[in-house]
């Protein structure tokens, strides 16, 4: 008969994320799991079956957290505007306040394994969707609410709004001035498509109706699909 497990398995994969977190997968050994959960090697590999998936226990865990935390800030109750322009700024906050440069999880480990690991790529797009929809959630709503242009593309802007969060990331780590990263947070605010009350002009992320022609057409540039 199998003796109980006499840990919690959840607390364990919270150590290991922060060992992740703070090294990245490739700078971690068993040895330093064993230390920072307080298992030996057999209870490790008992529990988790190996370290890679300990870490993609450890990864699941800071993506669902991460998502959940957008989800939650762009989608409660109140006007849709002002939460999206709040997010952004709390967003630019806290890289300002990460002095120790640890930056987000998900992004190093993109970094260091996206491209050789086929199941942390799959997991990263899928966060990477999900944020896009939360702010692509929050700008329709914005938009049904009448504060941004109905006509703009939610999703072209939500598109630019990750961009400029992502960067600000990296931004961030490698040792941008709060104001560098302030002012980029609060550029990419100022291109939002606000209705105007005093005229109806075209907003350059509108998508094209009628004879209506794109910012890019209307200078005879070409536009590629």
């Amino acid at each position: 008969m199998a003796r109980p497990r006499q840990f919690d398995e959840e607390e364990v994969v919270r150590a290991a994320r922060e060992q992740f977190w703070s090294v990245g997968y490739n700078g971690t050994s068993i040895d330093d799991l064993s230390a920072v959960t307080g298992l030996g090697r057999g209870s490790l590999y008992g529990a988790f079956g190996d370290k890679h998936a300990l870490f993609l226990r450890a990864l699941d865990s800071y993506n669902s957290d991460a998502l959940e935390a957008w989800r939650s800030a762009l989608g409660g109750p109140g006007p849709a505007l002002p939460m999206l322009e709040r997010h952004v700024r709390d967003v630019a906050e806290g890289i300002i306040g990460d002095v120790e440069r640890r930056g987000c999880m998900m992004a190093k480990i993109a970094a260091e394994l996206s491209a050789v690991d086929e199941g942390v790529a799959e997991r990263i797009a899928e966060v990477v969707r999900g944020l896009h929809g939360a702010l692509r959630g929050c700008i329709a709503r914005a938009q049904a609410e009448g504060s941004l242009d109905a006509d703009a593309d939610a999703g072209s802007l939500a598109g630019l709004l990750l961009a400029v969060l992502r960067g600000l990331e990296a931004l961030g780590k490698a040792g941008a001035t709060p104001e560098v990263v302030n002012g980029a947070a609060e550029q990419a605010l100022a291109l939002l498509p606000r209705v105007s009350t005093d005229d109806h002009a075209t907003s350059p992320w509108a998508a094209p109706r009628g004879d209506r022609l794109r910012p890019a057409q209307q200078r005879g540039t070409r536009v590629d699909a």
